[in-house]
């Protein structure tokens, strides 16, 4: 079972979840994002932009790594996988 963690921001859009199960298999991140734009498309489009790439002020982790280091939306997923998406932080 793949468990995506939402930021507040963003369960909102979901019926105020932060927790989304994935009902279906899922090989790899990219799957897996595609799956919650199943589930809601509005946070889709907060995720990734109009090429399906992740925005850049998203940062996407599958366990405490985040895919921008690993193998981008190819990065492997297991059965038991956990996605959590945050969004970035800056300032001065």
């Amino acid at each position: 079972m793949i468990t995506v963690e939402l930021p507040r921001a963003l369960a909102e859009l979901i019926d105020g979840r932060t927790t989304v199960t994935l009902d279906e298999s899922c090989a790899t991140a990219g799957e897996a994002l595609s799956a919650l734009s199943r589930k809601s498309a509005a946070v889709a489009d907060r995720v990734l932009d109009e090429r399906g790439e992740v925005r850049p002020h998203v940062n996407v982790f599958v366990g405490e790594e985040s895919i921008r280091f690993l193998q981008g939306l190819e990065t492997p997923l297991t059965g038991d996988s956990r996605i959590l998406i945050i969004a970035a932080v800056s300032g001065g």
